[in-house]
């Protein structure tokens, strides 16, 4: 171990391996270490799809071919109340279980120069000159990439998010649902869906997530299946691997704090509220947190700029969040993306990645 890191990294989820990637790519100079509780490959509850994006912002660091022995998925299907649209995206995404997505990360990542160590942090004390992790390492940076829980953004007294609650698993494709990624609303206020995602090898990713809300009991185990075999019959027959997780979502005020230590990802609360997508935000935040490291104390003012666009997109997204949490405004989207192809893709891409409410789904929605 290194008397002081140029960059210590917590979590080596996808958050964390890009940050890794992302500060290397900058400086193959910087000594960086990526600190994890457990060993790889390790499962991680999620909806395992990879937008193309994701892809693209790995290959700008290098990094490409993580899934080309996975089936793309070229098909979306989106369902409320019986209104439905099933249209084939711009290009394709894949579904490719986190056991193996984040490991294969975690191999570029060291292979790139990081040093992975198996440790679960529980401390972080800011210096003057560094920030101390566990009384023991020192780092002149640290990257925030612990997940949901995360330690750091505790440290840092950064204020819980609000959340959803979803449970995952997997089960046989069933006949209708393969080749695609099916979305289905519940009823009622939003956000809240079941999901079928055909991993392409005779499985799915099924699930089932709802926003929590103050005051009201959280959902349990049982009320989360019974909810996926309501919206998705039989989803849960022969299903395995049944886990549940936490999503911090996004709001309109997030913004990154100065100094040396920088969240991403999770850790971050940077989850979709309208789709629960957060690969791609951990990838996207990541690396622009790793090249934000070689600015030392000024880490946190150059991380702020270099997410300046994906700020903005964030509000975009908080406002479809909001908007999509109306049942007639969710049929509006439906119906006008059944009826225009443009209207289909710029959701797709302000779900997945970092689109924006486009004049054109405004129009279409206003005018439903």
């Amino acid at each position: 171990m290194k008397p002081v890191w140029d960059l210590a990294i917590v979590g080596a989820g996808p958050a964390g391996t890009a940050a890794a990637l992302g500060a290397l790519a900058a400086d193959p100079t910087l000594s960086v270490l990526l600190l994890d509780r457990t060993g790889f490959p390790r499962d991680k509850t999620c909806g395992d799809g990879i937008a193309p994006h994701v892809l693209d912002l790995l290959a700008s660091v290098g990094v490409t071919g993580l899934v080309d022995d996975w089936t793309p998925v070229r098909r979306l299907a989106l369902e409320h109340d019986g209104l439905v649209v099933d249209r084939e995206m711009q290009r394709a995404t894949w579904v490719v279980p986190r056991e193996v997505f984040d490991a294969r990360l975690v191999e570029a990542a060291t292979a790139a120069g990081a040093q992975l160590v198996e440790h679960r942090v529980r401390s972080v004390e800011l210096r003057p000159d560094c920030v101390l992790l566990d009384g023991t390492i020192a780092a002149k940076v640290v990257v925030g990439a612990d997940g949901a829980q995360s330690v750091v953004r505790r440290a840092l007294g950064v204020k819980p998010a609000p959340a959803a609650l979803a449970l995952r698993g997997y089960a046989p494709t069933r006949d209708g649902r393969d080749a695609r990624q099916v979305i289905v609303y519940g009823p009622g206020r939003q956000p809240s869906y079941a999901w079928s995602f055909d991993r392409g090898d005779g499985l799915s990713n099924v699930g089932y997530g709802e926003a929590l809300h103050p005051g009201r009991p959280h959902p349990t185990r049982a009320d989360l299946l019974a909810k996926l075999e309501q919206l998705l019959p039989d989803s849960t027959r022969d299903g395995t691997s049944w886990k549940a997780h936490h999503l911090p979502l996004t709001t309109w005020t997030w913004r990154p704090q100065l100094g040396r230590v920088l969240l991403a990802g999770d850790a971050a609360a940077l989850i979709n509220p309208m789709t629960g997508e957060g690969i791609y935000y951990a990838v996207a935040t990541g690396l622009h947190a790793g090249r934000a490291a070689r600015a030392g104390s000024e880490a946190g003012a150059t991380y702020r700029k270099l997410v300046r666009p994906l700020a903005a997109h964030f509000r975009h997204a908080t406002l479809a969040g909001r908007l999509s949490g109306s049942p007639r405004i969710l049929d509006a989207g439906i119906r006008g993306a059944a009826a225009d192809q443009r209207v289909f893709d710029d959701l797709v891409a302000l779900g997945l990645a970092d689109g924006r409410i486009t004049s054109r789904v405004l129009r279409s929605l206003v005018g439903r």
